[in-house]
């Protein structure tokens, strides 16, 4: 059975959530006494919470001024999928050669809760199921500190996910290079696997490319 969380993950999911919707817009400053009145917290779970988002690059805080969330930017961007690139190749070699059968059903189901979210046009819940997907994939290799780290770069990046997922044609290649990447692990065809991820990274940035500010000439 799962725990319930605790004040400060319910007030860190919140604000993921918030985020990615979009009701927190990049730059928008956050009302801590708003947030915490409207969530019912008080302003200490509320704190916690803004230095976690802190410290993965999702809010800035500037004195004098406080918290605001985090433009979004290319150069960030290019830094999390390179260390993506590296660490979650290695996740998915050695995970490639574990797989049951228990692991590739969550696999499947995962891919089915992304397409079910998508055909729904809920971005917040295809960002969840996709994120499942993704670690259903990696957490075979029973890799704990590897994948820890790549947790928090995920997490940096999921508003920019949801910019990604605003548009048609990139839920329709998500679903489409889903199933590629689902086919090569159902083979064990580590190689491919690893491409695929690659590739399927390298669309999101470039589609990105024309809608974040680009800091990069």
């Amino acid at each position: 059975m799962q725990r319930p969380p605790t004040t400060q993950e319910f007030v860190l999911g919140e604000l993921r959530r918030s985020i990615v919707s979009g009701e927190l817009s990049p730059g928008q400053p956050i009302r801590q006494d708003s947030i915490a009145q409207g969530l019912g917290v008080s302003r200490v779970p509320l704190r916690e919470a803004l230095k976690t988002l802190e410290a993965e690059g999702q809010v800035v805080y500037q004195p004098h001024r406080g918290y605001s969330v985090a433009e979004l930017s290319l150069r960030d961007l290019l830094e999390v999928y390179r260390m993506r690139e590296l660490l979650e190749a290695e996740a998915a070699a050695v995970a490639t050669e574990r797989f049951t059968d228990t692991d590739l059903a969550r696999i499947t189901d995962a891919q089915r809760d992304v397409e079910e979210a998508a055909d729904s046009d809920d971005l917040v819940a295809m960002i969840a199921a996709n994120r499942r997907f993704h670690f259903a994939l990696l957490e075979p290799s029973g890799m704990p500190r590897l994948l820890r780290v790549v947790r928090t770069l995920w997490d940096a990046t999921d508003a920019y996910r949801a910019v990604y997922y605003n548009s048609d044609a990139n839920r329709a290649r998500v679903r489409h290079e889903h199933d590629s990447i689902v086919a090569a692990a159902q083979d064990r065809r580590a190689e491919d696997l690893i491409r695929l991820l690659d590739d399927h990274r390298r669309h999101a940035v470039d589609a990105l490319r024309g809608t974040i500010a680009s800091e990069v000439d």
